[in-house]
């Protein structure tokens, strides 16, 4: 085939108008399908959210800590259908055969299933953990040497922030062992150190006129609080210990509150807190002259 030939195909392919018109057609389609199931995402996440704070809202008692998850997880589905329908929309505008396509992914996918046995792992496992509600999105957990708060819960990873602001990503399937600190009550612990000069009987009474109206000051508290009673004896003090149940992960604060209120109370009653002392012994002259016999005797 000649230059000219060849040229002149070219210049008649370009002047096609019937080609034009269909590839403007085809871009055209691509991205209205592209916006169409952005929006679309946008909407349906928006409505999702809507749907669950209503819920939570509502007269009917509902798990809060799972809502929150399972929207989030519904959010994260929702955009994965509405693109996967996207991506075979756009194949079909350009006249793809999507059939032979589904059916060789189909193959494929079992192939990668059997080669990804951790990420298979990982999903079935997030599945089973976002389904017993074995920790939702704002649980204080620790999972293995992590602890912190559960920021995201996903099919294949759990993200968990630590209070210091490290984040712990972790593949689901590798999760063991889980420590879930927000579905009970916690238990604020405060030990009291009492000197041995101090009368116990007279400090028990003034515990527990210090605890009768702690539970009013501390809407945290949920039940009133106990003295326990002498926890131990130790060379220098006697320590009691106080408990409060308190809201799920409240007790730290809680207990930082009452050492503070319960030090002024005792302060202002005239009981001493133990502290260390020290006893120095000055010698005279005349003692440091004198035979070590004569000053044993």
């Amino acid at each position: 085939m000649s230059v000219e030939k060849m040229i002149e195909k070219i210049i008649n392919v370009l002047s096609d108008e019937a080609m034009w018109v269909g590839l403007f057609l085809v871009f055209l389609k691509v991205i209205l399908i592209t916006v169409a199931a952005v929006v679309l995402v946008k909407v349906l996440r928006i409505l999702i959210r809507k749907t669950f704070s209503v819920r939570i809202k509502g007269p009917l008692l509902y798990n809060e800590r799972r809502q929150q998850t399972l929207s989030k997880l519904l959010s994260n589905v929702v955009a994965y259908v509405v693109y996967f329908i996207a991506i075979v929309s756009i194949l079909a505008a350009f006249t793809i055969d999507i059939t032979g396509l589904i059916a060789g992914a189909g193959v494929l996918g079992l192939a990668v299933g059997f080669g990804a046995q951790n990420l298979v792992r990982d999903v079935i496992t997030g599945f089973f953990i976002i389904f017993e509600d074995q920790f939702s999105v704002g649980d204080y957990v620790r999972i293995g040497a992590a602890e912190g708060t559960v920021e995201e819960i996903g099919l294949r990873t759990t993200k968990v922030k630590a209070w210091t602001g490290e984040l712990f990503i972790f593949p689901n399937g590798n999760i063991m062992d889980v420590v879930n600190f927000s579905i009970h009550n916690s238990i604020a612990v405060v030990d009291v150190n009492i000197s041995y000069e101090s009368d116990i009987k007279r400090v028990e009474v003034l515990i527990m006129e210090f605890l009768e109206n702690l539970q009013d000051r501390y809407e945290q508290i949920i039940k009133p609080a106990e003295l326990l009673g002498v926890q131990t004896l130790k060379t220098t003090e006697i320590v009691m210990r106080i408990t409060a149940e308190t809201l799920p992960m409240q007790h730290f604060a809680i207990a930082r509150e009452m050492r503070r209120d319960l030090k002024d109370f005792l302060d202002q009653r005239g009981v001493e807190i133990p502290y260390p002392r020290m006893v120095m012994i000055q010698r005279s002259p005349e003692d440091a002259m004198m035979p070590k016999n004569a000053r044993n005797e």
